[in-house]
């Protein structure tokens, strides 16, 4: 029987044991006022245990020990943004996310690299897996060892504590993966689940034989097939336990209030490190419930609901960002002021390479009519690839309005993008391909994927233009640095044991110095994609319309061309790009809404658009215009 049967006289017993321990007046405040939610959550997830209400005046035990412990600094940076909640909303936002160690050696190298982000103009710096993890095959850092060590190769936690207060005095939070659904083998608290040290046995789903697995299996879907089949492992002694991934990652227990309790304070200490943003991994995995799929189960809202009222109270000014790469209507399921701020937005991302691959912007059109708006105090953070592979997660209802079979069309897809359909331009290699069901995905820089390493005429084109769709759009615009100076890909990787079986390697190559040192020659690629790629960030952080998420979609009655307004007060801009392979004229009579008198924001000149205008190949646009 839950012993959380009172929430009033739950809160105030709480509030007393707080104000007892003499708990400073602000941290009391904040838990005034987000106990009670957090009371709630606790009874959905685990109003069915006796132990319900110890484990919750734990966790806020837990959160006042990190208040008291969190440097001035950070306190001051939580009074700030409660002062300007909507302050990752500004158009002067700018992302880049790179490797530590490919990017700069370690954290020592990251540091020497803050001139260079601030002339990019960076605000956002998301640094990838860098937390101690299995020698070998770690899946790029997302098997963690631990989330208080970081990889000794890479630095120390006190160098990362430090380099996050120098980038907060440069203007840039820093972000973290938090690898959410699961641990490595090598964790201290797998070890010790394996073990059957008291306390740990039920960290993790583990099974004395097949019989559940089994069951389990029937309803959940292979997700690394080279690697292992189904969803489970076995262990040396026979038993069986759950890794979604690959098999060094298993999947922790969140039906145990003890494993809440625990992550609660990882991200508690890697707030009070300087962390600003936290990457919620794999978040659609998080609870499993025999019988059905075990992703973007209700209670996955709730868990994230409930860690982001713990983080409210001891650590406000930190974000969470959604990582969940499934069907677009669950994507957004994800997105509030209460569970995840902020949310990568694959839909779009794979919508553009559609869209270039096809010649044809309807699917992406659609999606920015359908599927971008948000709740307030939330954003998208909008990239043209990642670290990851790309996946078509395009909903096949939408693409069925359009006469496309959603199964071949991403045959189609994978197959441009590794070259092998006729007028490709791609030079993406396939991972985890299926053979049995001709199930891929995609990997490779933009660059190599737009056509540059080809040597296609349209391939720097085909990079400016995804990488201004995505800074156009609204939220954080998020650049995979070095792509910025046109890095192809890296075949390297074939020749390293712990990265040839995983073809992701291929576009996560090494700080490309060559290319940063060409930046400025305009003879080169790189200094053609940079200096374009410069010019639209200069234009969009001194464009005020295109803060926030507010788009409303602009028909150009034309196939190839995608279109969209920014608005704002007295203005708006107007966003045109031709995905297509040759010239399109937008009439008269169709921008005849607008006045003609425009201001061309990145060629920074005055334009008409009395006789309509043409776009070039791959062109895009942005025109701030009044509405009539």
């Amino acid at each position: 029987m839950s012993t959380l049967a009172d929430e009033a006289a739950d809160v105030a017993g709480i509030l007393d044991d707080l104000a007892g321990a003499g708990a400073e007046a602000e941290f009391l405040d904040r838990v005034r006022r987000h106990l009670p939610r957090l009371h709630g959550l606790f009874g959905r997830l685990y109003g069915d245990r006796p132990d319900a209400l110890d484990r919750l005046r734990s966790v806020v035990a837990l959160a006042a020990e990190s208040w008291h412990a969190r440097p001035e600094p950070l306190k001051e940076l939580d009074r700030e943004r409660e002062r300007r909640p909507d302050w990752f909303q500004s158009q002067r936002m700018l992302g880049g996310v790179c490797y530590v160690d490919r990017y700069g050696g370690g954290l020592a190298g990251i540091r020497e690299r803050i001139p260079y982000f601030r002339e990019l103009g960076l605000t956002y710096l998301h640094l990838m897996p860098l937390f101690e993890s299995p020698e070998g095959n770690s899946d790029g850092g997302y098997a963690v060892s631990s989330y208080r060590r970081v990889n000794p190769r890479l630095g120390s936690m006190a160098e990362l504590a430090d380099l996050a207060a120098e980038l907060r005095e440069a203007g840039i939070s820093l972000v973290v993966d938090f690898i959410f659904n699961h641990t490595s083998n090598e964790h201290e608290w797998a070890r010790k689940a394996v073990a059957g040290v008291a306390g740990y046995e039920d960290f993790y789903l583990i099974f004395p034989d097949r019989t559940l697995p089994d069951a389990y299996e029937r309803t959940t879907r292979e997700i690394f097939p080279d690697d292992h089949p189904g969803s489970f492992v076995q262990l040396p002694d026979g038993r069986w336990i759950w890794a979604t991934f690959y098999s060094f990652q298993w999947d922790l227990n969140y039906a145990n209030p003890a494993v809440f309790q625990a992550m609660a304070g990882e991200m508690l200490f890697l707030a009070n490190q300087g962390v600003e943003v936290l990457r919620m991994d794999a978040v659609a995995f998080i609870w499993k419930r025999f019988g059905t799929a075990c992703e973007s189960l209700p209670e996955a809202h709730l868990l994230l609901q409930a860690f982001n009222a713990v983080l409210r109270m001891a650590a406000p000014s930190l974000l969470f960002k959604s990582e969940a790469i499934v069907h677009p209507d669950e994507v957004a399921e994800y997105i509030s002021p209460d569970e995840c701020q902020l949310s990568y937005n694959p839909l779009q991302m794979a919508l553009t390479w559609e869209a270039l691959a096809t010649r044809d912007g309807r699917m992406l059109q659609q999606a920015l009519e359908r599927r971008h708006a948000l709740p307030d105090g939330t954003a998208w953070v909008n990239y043209v690839r990642s670290h990851d592979d790309i996946g078509w997660t395009f909903a096949d209802e939408d693409a069925a309005e359009f006469g496309i079979d959603g199964y071949p069309h991403r045959r189609f897809l994978n197959d441009f993008y590794v070259g092998r359909a006729p007028g490709s331009f791609a030079r993406g290699v396939p991972f985890q391909e299926n053979p049995r069901t001709g199930d891929a995905r995609v990997t490779g820089t933009t660059a190599s994927l737009a056509g540059i390493e080809a040597g296609d005429d349209g391939g720097e084109d085909r990079v400016v233009l995804a990488h201004a769709l995505a800074l156009s759009t609204g939220g954080i615009p998020l650049l995979y640095l070095g792509d910025e100076v046109a890095q192809l890909n890296d075949y390297s990787y074939e020749d390293d044991p712990a990265q040839a079986g995983d073809s992701r390697w291929v576009h996560r190559p090494h700080r490309p110095e060559r290319e940063y040192a060409r930046r400025n020659d305009p003879r080169t690629a790189a200094g053609r994609v940079f200096a374009r790629l410069t010019t639209l960030i200069s234009a969009r952080r001194d464009a005020p319309e295109l803060a926030g998420n507010e788009l409303r979609p602009f028909d150009a009655h034309d196939d190839h061309v995608v279109g969209f307004l920014r608005p704002g007060p007295d203005s708006a801009i107007l966003v045109l790009a031709n995905v297509g392979d040759h010239p399109v004229e937008v009439d008269a009579l169709t921008l005849s809404g607008l006045d003609p008198d425009a201001r061309d924001l990145i060629g920074g000149r005055a334009v008409s658009l009395r006789d309509g205008l043409v776009l070039a190949a791959h062109e895009v646009v942005w025109h701030r215009v009044v509405i009539r």
